[in-house]
């Protein structure tokens, strides 16, 4: 079964920079990523090649390879797998339900305004869920972008 696309917008009061750390760093995506898992986190240097583990408290979640990466303006992921308890898998169905689907981050916007696009494939079964999940996960993602800088 073919996955469905999930494209998303969000206007956000900040300069792309803020907007780049909020996405990707790791004391932010601690607390957006919590809309999709509990204690989901993502271990990764974000470089074009590199390997991605995004995993939850269970141990379960994706594994994929950073495809694109240009700073400040868009990052794309490419799932290869998933986690299970702890264990990549790249053969089962489940890992071959995800294989080659693509998750896409694009932050464009001039001075102090950023439009930030987050566009997923997601298996069908999951699609409500996770396009919802999206609609929270960017309301928190704003949320953090515009708060001052302590």
């Amino acid at each position: 079964m073919q996955n469905q696309p999930i494209r998303k917008t969000i206007i956000i009061s900040a300069p792309r920079e803020r907007v780049w750390e909020v996405v990707l760093n790791d004391h932010y995506t601690s607390i957006w990523y919590e809309e999709f898992s509990l204690g989901a986190r993502a271990e990764t240097t974000w470089e074009e090649g590199s390997k991605v583990v995004f995993t939850d408290v269970s141990g379960g979640g994706l594994v994929g390879q950073v495809i694109v990466n240009h700073p400040l303006e868009m990052v794309t992921v490419e799932y290869q797998g998933i986690m299970h308890a702890g264990y990549e898998e790249y053969d089962s169905e489940d890992a071959q339900e995800v294989k080659g689907g693509r998750e896409t981050y694009t932050l464009t916007g001039i001075d102090d305004l950023t439009e930030l696009i987050v566009e997923t494939d997601i298996p069908p079964a999951l699609f409500e869920s996770m396009s919802m999940a999206w609609e929270r996960a960017l309301r928190k993602i704003k949320k953090l972008s515009e708060e001052p800088l302590s």
